[in-house]
């Protein structure tokens, strides 16, 4: 008997031990433990930009997960979300390339389950992977991918925070006019480079449109392969029409090589006006120096705007942590912190995991966004945040000088832009 009752009790002992593992393990999991996925170029030719995006979503996790009472950011004070969820990353490397950011996103809802990704830098990334997230009715967030037509899809789950290079291409045009208005420049004639991707493709068409509905003339279309060697052709068809106004849609290392190649044709337009990151990035700035400099375009943040947006210094300090070699936040990888926080205030605002709710409530709610330039977030049918702003700048001695609006300028633009052989 004694055997026996030593048995059972045995027996007993380990199905208790396997119930209690069996409910800290699914507490665990439905109580403590929020997954989201990152989708990001983390090698290829702009594997710096998604780097920093990667981190930038670290950063805004580390201010939700812990205290920081004295980070005027929404969340920062409290411990995670929903009464102690912590948010969990799982990262995923797109390489630049759609049908690999495609087959991640698939693989970040289907098998590592996580409730939404932030992403994709690339907008011809971001398009096909954006799709699989509608298709499952799971959140899609994206930072700083800028074709307009992603959100002009009619989707439901899909939600940017940048502005898109339609409104940027509006802004640019609004510029040249008060140029016009203002300085007597009497500029007529753009053209375009671009590279030949979804992001480059859109933002000619909506530089065209813009640049025509304001009665100037388009007389120059350029595309180029992205990850070019050479771009001395394109550059020879910019020099041959010659026009005052140039915008162009080129990312990182063709950014440098577009300008490099321009000077060594001896050849510059009056202005030239340029989409996100090839021009917003202070590294490529750094790297190309004085060559740099009077060239403007578009920024949502820059180390300079610091004085706009004080909420960003100590965010940034824990950004830089995340990063090697340490570098300031730039107009992308901050929109990809924003979509967190967002995400997160909505999560908490729901009070539950349930998707639908918290998609209404994004589209219902006007959202603190104190790294934003405009401090809000408000999200129109089709995911475009409407409260999205960027500021015009120059670049004089590696610095960002606020050139437009008029409201937020600290410096008189410099133009027609100095010659190459004008140059120090």
């Amino acid at each position: 008997m004694g055997k026996r009752l030593g048995k059972k009790v045995m027996w007993l002992t380990a199905i208790a031990l396997l119930v209690g593992f069996m409910s800290c393990g699914a507490a665990y999991c439905e109580e403590k433990v929020i997954k989201i996925g990152t989708l990001f170029p983390l090698t290829g030719p702009v594997a710096l930009a998604g780097q920093r995006c990667k981190a930038a979503v670290e950063a805004a996790v580390d201010l939700i997960n812990n205290s920081y009472p004295n980070i005027p950011v929404p969340l920062a004070a409290q411990k995670g979300l929903l009464g102690g969820h912590k948010i969990v990353l799982v990262h995923a490397d797109h390489q630049g390339k759609p049908d690999v950011g495609k087959s991640e996103a698939e693989r970040l809802y289907d098998q590592e389950g996580v409730f939404a990704v932030i992403g994709s830098y690339n907008s011809a990334v971001t398009k096909p992977a954006s799709l699989v997230a509608e298709r499952r009715k799971k959140i899609f967030m994206c930072g700083c991918s800028s074709s307009a037509e992603l959100t002009k899809r009619g989707t439901r789950y899909f939600f940017r925070i940048a502005p898109t290079d339609e409104t940027e291409s509006i802004e640019f045009v609004n510029f040249i006019k008060w140029l016009n208005e203002t300085k007597g420049t009497n500029y007529k004639t753009f053209g375009v480079i671009y590279e030949n991707t979804e992001f480059g493709k859109h933002a000619a068409q909506e530089a065209k449109k813009a640049i025509e509905a304001a009665g100037f003339q388009y007389v120059a279309d350029v595309a180029f392969n992205p990850g070019a060697t050479n771009l001395n052709s394109e550059v020879q068809m910019l020099k041959g029409k010659n026009p005052d106004v140039v915008f162009g849609a080129c990312l990182g290392a063709d950014y440098i090589l577009w300008i490099k190649t321009m000077k060594q044709m001896s050849w510059l337009p009056k202005v030239s006006l340029n989409y996100c990151s090839g021009y917003q990035d202070p590294l490529i700035a750094k790297q190309l120096g004085g060559d740099g400099d009077y060239f403007m375009g578009t920024t949502g943040y820059s180390p300079e705007l610091a004085e706009l947006m004080p909420a960003v210094a100590p965010v940034e300090e824990i950004y830089k942590k995340k990063i090697n070699p340490p570098v300031p936040f730039d107009s992308d990888s901050i929109q990809e912190a924003v979509a967190m926080l967002v995400l997160a205030q909505a999560i908490e605002k729901v009070g539950s995991l349930d998707t639908e709710k918290i998609v209404d409530a994004l589209y219902a709610n006007e959202w603190d966004s104190p790294l934003s330039l405009g401090g809000k977030v408000a999200f129109a049918p089709g995911g475009q945040n409407i409260k999205a702003m960027s500021i015009v700048t120059q670049l004089v001695g590696g610095q960002y000088k606020r050139v437009f609006p008029e409201q937020f300028a600290n410096f008189e633009p410099v133009v027609p832009m100095p010659s190459w052989d004008k140059r120090k």
